[in-house]
């Protein structure tokens, strides 16, 4: 991957409004992460024997800018370090953690003047919607896994989540 790939990557990432993408391709990992929607892209570079050059795509890729300041910051990073947005689960034997299947964003409601799909206190029955995940404009219902009763909504409401991230804790039936 040159440092016009990862420019044109930055780019796409910007522009469909992705929070994280990681791609791993010929013993490079590469990891863009957004801090926030209004601030830029910052692409994580872990140091991998193959590509050593990290630096000089950050200074070519300012480099196509003119008196701006560059928005992105490759920053190196251990291979073993975690992702700081992933929490690790509940390790609890009595509650069951619905997570996340993709990224997107959080709703607890069809539509902001409806009632919520569940909140905490209800049963639910597997199968039953419990939210839903917005992603690429497509409206994605998450359905339960396990029947029971839902004890605590992790995200709030209009919040993005990542792959993975815990949505619902809900205390099976017994």
């Amino acid at each position: 991957m040159d440092a016009r790939e990862i420019k044109d990557l930055l780019k796409y990432v910007r522009s469909a409004g992705f929070h994280e993408v990681e791609l791993e391709m010929e013993g490079l990992r590469l990891r863009v992460v957004r801090d926030s929607p209004a601030d830029g892209v910052t692409a994580v570079l872990p140091p991998v024997p193959v590509a050593p050059a990290g630096v000089p795509v950050a200074s070519e890729a300012a480099a196509g800018r003119s008196a701006a300041p560059p928005e992105t910051a490759v920053v190196p990073t251990a291979e073993s370090e975690p992702p700081a947005s992933s929490p690790p689960p509940a390790a609890t034997e009595d509650v069951y953690e619905q997570m996340s299947p993709m990224v997107g964003t959080f709703y607890l409601a069809p539509s902001p003047a409806a009632d919520p799909f569940v909140t905490v206190g209800d049963h639910v029955d597997v199968g039953q919607t419990l939210c839903i995940l917005e992603a690429m404009k497509l409206m994605n219902e998450i359905e339960a896994e396990v029947a029971g009763t839902v004890i605590e909504v992790l995200p709030e409401n209009a919040q993005p989540v990542e792959y993975g991230e815990g949505l619902f804790r809900i205390r099976p039936e017994r």
